[in-house]
């Protein structure tokens, strides 16, 4: 294909003497057009719009006195003229350009103030198929375009939250716009339009269930701008893609700092787990690093977290806490007594929130609801030059789903614990190994090697554990014991045999799974099978 260069230098100002507004979301439309008219920029306009800005008093033209052309099919065609992408296009420097506008009757249009169908808006309310095809835009994304790709004689306004410098620069330099704020929004432009179509090709792929679509686009608003990353020679920013699943980036932060970069990945992890055990009874988890240190339900909430605390005190010092209920003042009162980054529940009363606001640096985060861990959904991670995409971990066990290996079957208390600690461990990262008894974690292995070192260090974290709560021995005394995977010999199985456990949950599937539920049963202990594997990275 051949490459046609226009080399005009782009002139440092231009005269906005004429624009089109065409606008779906009109938050400060009519102060930004009685702002541009008193500059003397002519206003035209389409359909609502136009609408809206003469009932304010304004003078604006319709689109169809540039075109010709009255609006038609329900207002699908009415900007994808000549009239308009002439306007929007042409090079006012080239003498061809200016000839064909002449010919043709264009009328330059330099301002062009755009924004898009609600199309993420109506996807993230559950908008049905044939709604949300309706909110795809057409003409709004080819005007942006255009306007944008002609920057060097176009200014293209796509977010009301641009309004006021525009209109700023506009009045402060003679009603002309300079080349330095028609680049960054011509920039702004083009990732508005690409977020918009990475939107509408991702709501496809999930309606028509495409696992791996050819192309995949990723797109996001931004939602923060943070201090740093991971670390403090890290930049980082916060986006949201406009998904409604309940959890950090819904939330609502009723008081304290800014969240940080590792804040929001371990609030994440927090609530992600927690809501695992859906509005039952109260449950508590508390994350450091995105790993769990203590997991627990109880009768009420101030028991779910004195026992999640117990697992592991000294990791919950300046952890996340997560709740799948509403947060209370009684439960807030022991909370204050440790230092935390952050809380995070569905809802907090008016008595916890007085609690909490003694410590003013201490986030607080409302999601109204908890997520649903069956939900479908995908999940992403960066790898040079390229991304990993693959479906949500939301697969859930019941005991439906165990399959008894063992001589011995679990008591029922085992089994709830059993359940419960494999729903633990789908959110701990591999090698996975958590103990729990009476429905609270009481040892926590994470991210080694070896299976067997994770069971040893939950086992030794236990012990910890005892001693800072004044008991003798382990926690894990007494009781079970999940491993995200399977166990490859037995030699992990015997560490936490070791160290108390009476119980095993693991996925089966090994090539020595006769060796393991051989040396379950010399131990007396019993083991269940699920079939499901879940490693975390």
């Amino acid at each position: 294909m051949a490459v046609i260069s226009k080399n005009y230098p782009a002139p440092e100002r231009v005269q906005v003497k004429r624009a089109l507004l065409s606008v779906s979301d009109k938050t400060g439309l009519i102060e930004f057009a009685t702002r541009l008219s008193k500059a003397g920029v002519e206003l035209v306009s389409t359909g609502g719009t136009a609408r809206s800005i003469a009932e304010a008093g304004l003078t604006v033209r319709d689109v169809s006195e540039l075109t010709g052309f009255p609006e038609i099919m329900d207002g699908r065609v009415k900007t994808l003229h000549p009239g308009v992408h002439g306007g929007l296009l042409a090079i006012r420097d080239d003498a061809e350009h200016i000839s064909a506008m002449e010919a043709h009757n264009i009328g330059a249009i330099d301002l062009a103030v755009i924004n898009l169908y609600p199309f993420e808006e109506v996807r993230a309310s559950g908008g049905d198929y044939a709604t949300m095809v309706e909110n795809i835009d057409i003409g709004g994304p080819a005007m942006i375009r255009a306007a944008a790709k002609n920057h060097a004689y176009v200014g293209i306004v796509t977010d009301p939250a641009d309004y006021d410098r525009v209109a700023d620069a506009i009045e402060a330099d003679g009603g002309a716009l300079g080349l330095g704020l028609r680049k960054e929004l011509a920039a702004l432009a083009y990732a508005r339009t690409a977020a918009y179509d990475s939107a509408i090709s991702g709501w496809f792929a999930e309606a028509l269930a495409l696992e791996a679509p050819r192309h995949r686009a990723f797109g996001g608003s931004l939602r923060d701008v943070m201090r740093y990353g991971e670390n403090p020679h890290q930049s980082a920013a916060f986006y949201v893609d406009g998904n409604s699943r309940p959890g950090v980036a819904t939330a609502e932060l009723l008081q304290g700092k800014q969240l940080s970069y590792n804040n929001i990945n371990d609030t994440d992890a927090a609530f992600e787990l927690v809501s695992e055990f859906g509005g039952g009874r109260p449950a508590c988890a508390i994350i450091k690093h995105a790993n769990p240190c203590g997991v627990a339900v109880g009768d009420k909430l101030l028991d779910a977290y004195r026992q999640a605390l117990r697992c592991d005190p000294v990791s919950a010092f300046g952890g996340i806490i997560a709740f799948n209920g509403e947060l209370d003042g009684e439960t807030a009162e022991e909370i204050v007594k440790l230092m935390t980054e952050v809380i995070i529940a569905p809802s907090v009363s008016d008595d916890a929130r007085k609690v909490i606001a003694a410590k003013k640096n201490l986030r607080l985060l409302v999601t109204g609801a908890l997520a649903d861990p069956a939900a479908p959904g995908m999940a992403y991670k960066s790898v040079s030059g390229g991304l990993l995409v693959q479906s949500r971990d939301n697969g859930v066990i019941t005991r439906d789903d165990l399959k008894v290996v063992t001589k011995r079957a679990p008591s029922e208390q085992e089994i709830e614990d059993l359940l419960f600690a494999f729903k633990v461990g789908k959110h701990v990262k591999s090698n996975a190994i958590v103990y729990v008894k009476d429905g609270a974690t009481v040892g926590i292995g994470a991210g080694q090697m070896s299976r067997v070192d994770s069971a040893r260090i939950a086992a030794r974290k236990s012990q910890d554990a005892a001693e800072a709560a004044g008991e003798a021995g382990m926690l894990t005394k007494g009781s079970v014991v999940a491993s995200d995977a399977f166990f490859p010999f037995a030699d992990g199985l015997l560490s936490a045999v070791e160290a108390g456990a009476t119980a095993v949950i693991q996925p089966g599937g090994s090539m020595r799974d006769a060796e393991v539920i051989a040396a379950a049963d010399e131990a007396g202990i019993a083991m269940v099978f699920t079939g499901m594997r879940h490693f975390r990275h």
